[in-house]
């Protein structure tokens, strides 16, 4: 059975000062209905305000979102009970010419599970999780990963 999801964003700018490359504001806000306003900008190379979002890091934070919970669901699924999770994920975009493209995304999550027999088959988990994320089968180039998974430890080092 095919489901449709669809979804509405407003971007919103102004502030063009007639001065042409150089002198016309990055910033502007990202706008969903019942969600607090993102504050956007373009990516510090581009002149944008480095304090806030731009379009690159949401790409590579979509990615690693959309992993860590397509993960979740799966561990929750096969009982699997994840503790924390964490992921310094990094992205590689080159410029050509008057454009550029992303090359990869590296995603590394580091994943504590409740039981140390649980290890195994989360880590497994991770290449079902990347072929079933939306987002990671939506673009056109690798997402590589580097997961690790460990079980909780309690305070003295103990497995627990």
């Amino acid at each position: 059975m095919s489901r449709q999801h669809d979804y509405q964003v407003t971007v919103r700018w102004s502030g063009d000062t007639g001065a042409g490359y150089r002198g016309y504001a990055r910033d502007h806000d990202v706008v969903v209905e019942g969600k607090p306003v993102l504050k956007g900008s373009a990516d510090p190379a581009f002149r944008g305000t480095p304090e806030r979002w731009n379009p690159e890091d949401l790409l590579v934070a979509s990615l690693s979102e959309c992993h860590m919970l397509t993960f979740l669901s799966l561990c929750a699924r096969a009982g699997i009970v994840v503790t924390d999770y964490v992921d310094a994920a990094s992205g590689v975009m080159r410029e050509e010419g008057n454009s550029g493209r992303f090359t990869e995304v590296v995603l590394r999550p580091e994943v504590t599970v409740a039981d140390p027999a649980m290890v195994e088959r989360a880590a497994a988990l991770h290449e079902q999780a990347h072929d079933t994320c939306f987002i990671a089968n939506s673009i056109n180039f690798p997402v590589r990963h580097e997961p690790v998974t460990a079980a909780r430890t309690d305070r003295v080092g103990n497995v627990s």
